[in-house]
């Protein structure tokens, strides 16, 4: 079992940057994946970036790629997602969650991840 609580959240300027950060406690953090997903108002949940347990591998959606890094420290049990250049198709909640399994290539697919926390609320002003 996995508990996760999102923060970071918040509202930004377009062009801005905003860092959000993932705490896990449960099960030892340091053997499984995590991912960021996001969810805009009457959109479908969508995958965001993922990173592997050793931080060895990251896979990133096209439409954030050069704009935002996912990266862990597994000594703090968190996860980050640091985003700059923020544009107006960024707002949503963002949600770290974490899958029952180990697998490669790194999980992409909502269905594919089982623990999810309640997210963080990122807001970007034009």
């Amino acid at each position: 079992q996995v508990a996760l609580v999102e923060s970071g959240g918040g509202l930004v300027q377009a062009g801005g940057s905003l860092r959000l950060s993932c705490a896990a406690s449960g099960r030892a953090f340091s053997t499984y994946h995590v991912g960021w997903f996001r969810q805009a108002p009457e959109e479908e949940r969508e995958f965001v970036a993922a990173i592997s347990p050793s931080a060895g591998s990251t896979v990133y959606a096209d439409s954030v790629k050069g704009r935002f890094t996912i990266s862990r420290d597994n000594g703090k049990r968190s996860v980050y997602l640091q985003m700059i250049s923020l544009q107006p198709a960024d707002p949503a909640v963002y949600y770290c969650p974490v899958p029952e399994r180990r697998s490669f290539p790194l999980p992409s697919k909502k269905a594919q991840y089982d623990y999810w926390g309640q997210g963080t609320q990122v807001i970007v002003s034009s």
